[in-house]
């Protein structure tokens, strides 16, 4: 999986560029969670940005 690859298909959806891993991780979430993308690849994605330092929203602590 390329950074590149992920970064293509939220500019192309968005018609932005992302500021931060965290907004390429939340684009992603939001995709498995309107039942666009299956578990498989959410996890591998999730994982894949996690390891390069993206932090998702559920996971901070108030």
């Amino acid at each position: 999986m390329l950074i590149h690859d992920l970064v293509a298909e939220y500019e192309a959806v968005r018609k932005a560029t992302p500021k931060t891993l965290n907004d390429i991780l939340d684009y992603f979430q939001w995709k498995y969670i309107a039942g666009e993308m299956d578990i498989k690849d959410y996890r591998d994605i999730y994982n894949f940005l996690h390891q390069q330092g993206a932090t998702s929203a559920h996971e901070y602590v108030y």
